[in-house]
């Protein structure tokens, strides 16, 4: 199913998942160094088209101006998760916290939000900017997108905003959100998705893997892929072009609530920490 798949040696994915890890602790250490924004979000410069211009303004007013700075999206996942009050929530990627102190503030106090990275720099942002919005159900693990530390039907909702894409084991990915989802759960996810028409190769042609465009799944292998997990009513639905045959699309899909058994997650074969 993924187009990155047999085609990409170990040493590959090993150099791929390294030039990801260090632009995205670059984008931190921007924020972090008072290259992004410093003093409150009013300084921070806002593209309607991405990052933290696809997010409300009262959203981005009501957290810290680091976490704003750090938004690297290619979507906003909370407009289309439909968060609930006591709910559990995990986002994929979650760079310097935007998605998940967003999504803490919709599941309340008697619910949580976990986020989850790679990347140390990413990942200190994250944390002190929990301590700046004061929140208290919050928390931040370390790790990769194929391999979550979070035991089986641990959260009823997954939301990530453009990583997935940037996989270089896709499977693992849909297998893993599987099997920390409690039955009945969902996903409602931000990604970059090419045209079915367009060939591994002239997705390339239209971007890197940190601009996250070389790693994207066509519409038709997102939803073979989702399906073979496990996943039913799945949605895939483009948003607006981010570069030519490509999209920011809503990803939607539903953990069965018959579901009893977890599939076996192939090895992880690295992560990423793209684009929140």
């Amino acid at each position: 199913m993924d187009h990155r798949g047999a085609d990409v040696s170990k040493s590959e994915q090993s150099e791929l998942l390294e030039t990801v890890r260090a632009g995205y602790a670059a984008a931190a250490l921007k924020v972090t160094g008072g290259g992004a924004a410093c003093c409150g979000s009013e300084g921070v410069e806002i593209d309607e088209n991405f990052g933290s211009g696809l997010y409300a303004a009262t959203d981005r007013e009501a957290l810290p101006a680091e976490a704003v700075a750090a938004s690297l999206g290619c979507g906003n996942p909370l407009a289309v998760a439909e968060l609930r009050e006591g709910e559990r929530v995990l986002d994929l990627g979650s760079g310097g916290g935007i998605d998940v102190l967003l999504s803490a503030r919709r599941v309340g106090v008697s619910g949580k939000a976990y986020g989850l990275d790679m990347t140390e720099e990413m990942l200190a942002l994250a944390l002190a900017n929990k301590e700046k919005a004061g929140a208290t159900n919050v928390e931040f693990l370390k790790g990769t997108i194929e391999s979550v530390p979070l035991p089986a039907s641990t959260v009823d909702v997954v939301i990530s905003n453009c990583v997935i894409n940037l996989s270089v084991d896709k499977p693992a990915v849909f297998t893993e959100m599987f099997r920390v989802l409690a039955p009945g759960g969902r996903i409602g996810i931000s990604d970059v998705v090419a045209d079915d028409a367009l060939s591994p190769a002239q997705r390339a042609e239209r971007g890197n893997y940190v601009g996250c465009i070389a790693g994207a799944l066509s519409f038709a292998e997102y939803r073979q892929g989702l399906a073979e997990a496990g996943f039913t009513g799945v949605e895939v639905t483009p948003t607006h072009q981010v570069a030519d045959g490509m999209h920011s699309a809503i990803v939607r899909a539903t953990k069965p609530l018959s579901a009893t058994t977890v599939p076996v997650a192939a090895p992880a074969q690295g992560g990423s920490s793209c684009c929140s």
